[in-house]
């Protein structure tokens, strides 16, 4: 079976890169000024809209950004400070750029202290917006289900194991194994709730590991868990071509019947069949 990259956070019905009726001048937006629509009161409304970084010119993407999101971006872990919060929003730097950033976020109820620090390191992420961020993040899914060569990798790797029937069996459970705790670990990133773009998810999981799922999220942006579903999809359709693979070689009921001798010696040294306990 093929396990399909599910995202860890589901599409939404307003996505951060959907086209949107504006009330803000684009043609000053990401230059002169930043581009607030009126009588902005909810974490859901729209701060501004700024171009893609990763686009391609002859395609360039704009990505709405949130209060909500401003917001994530002053508080912890990041607490940006004007410098880096008016690069991210695309805005050009001028001799009062920050002064005037200050007070457009005060006009919203957001303050950001003059001559602030920021507290995380800078990656590569951080000019990142959610948008972007998940745009990224799904692209990355949809190129480790369709291209990440699975069976290749898997046939290429299961040749030392298929010359005795004995070491296949054991190769067998180590797969079972490690396909089981790996869709423990995808099953837990796919119910992570964390708070993107304009929606705030009521919580799934327990407080306790939701927070630190959300220190990760804030920090990459929201690309941090779709990004490592989508490569443990991967993984998954590995293992499972390599369970292919060696069932080709050995079928189980071969597999099961080594000899007497060799049962006795491996009854004390083999790991349990997790191939049973899986199908229960």
């Amino acid at each position: 079976m093929t396990f399909r990259c599910v995202p860890a956070f589901q599409p939404l019905s307003s996505d951060c890169s959907a086209p949107w009726n504006t009330n803000v001048d684009d043609s000053t937006g990401f230059i002169s000024d930043l581009p607030l629509l009126k009588r902005v009161s909810s974490p859901s409304d729209v701060f501004c809209s700024v171009p893609g970084r990763l686009s391609l010119l002859s395609s360039t993407s704009k990505y709405k950004v949130t209060v909500g999101e401003v917001q994530r971006r002053l508080s912890p872990p990041e607490c940006l400070n004007a410098s880096l919060l008016g690069g991210v929003l695309r805005r050009a730097k001028s001799k009062n750029g920050g002064r005037l950033l200050r007070e457009k976020l005060e006009k919203i109820g957001l303050n950001l202290p003059a001559g602030r620090r920021k507290a995380a390191n800078v990656t590569l992420l951080t000019s990142l917006v959610e948008g972007e961020a998940i745009h990224l993040a799904r692209d990355f899914g949809y190129v480790c289900e369709t291209e990440f060569p699975a069976r290749q990798v898997a046939e290429y790797l299961s040749r030392q194991h298929t010359s005795d029937p004995t070491e296949s069996y054991r190769r067998k459970e180590l797969i079972h194994a490690t396909k089981q705790v790996t869709k423990e670990l995808m099953d837990l990133l796919n119910q992570d709730r964390s708070p993107l773009c304009n929606t705030r998810p009521q919580h799934i999981l327990e407080p306790s590991i939701q927070r630190h799922l959300t220190h990760f999220s804030l920090i990459s942006h929201g690309f941090g868990s779709p990004a490592i579903v989508a490569a443990l999809t991967a993984i998954q359709n590995f293992l499972s071509e390599s369970l292919k693979h060696l069932e080709k070689m050995y079928p189980s009921g071969n597999s099961l019947s080594v000899s007497s001798s060799q049962s006795g010696v491996l009854s004390d040294t083999k790991p349990k069949d997790l191939g049973n306990e899986l199908k229960k």
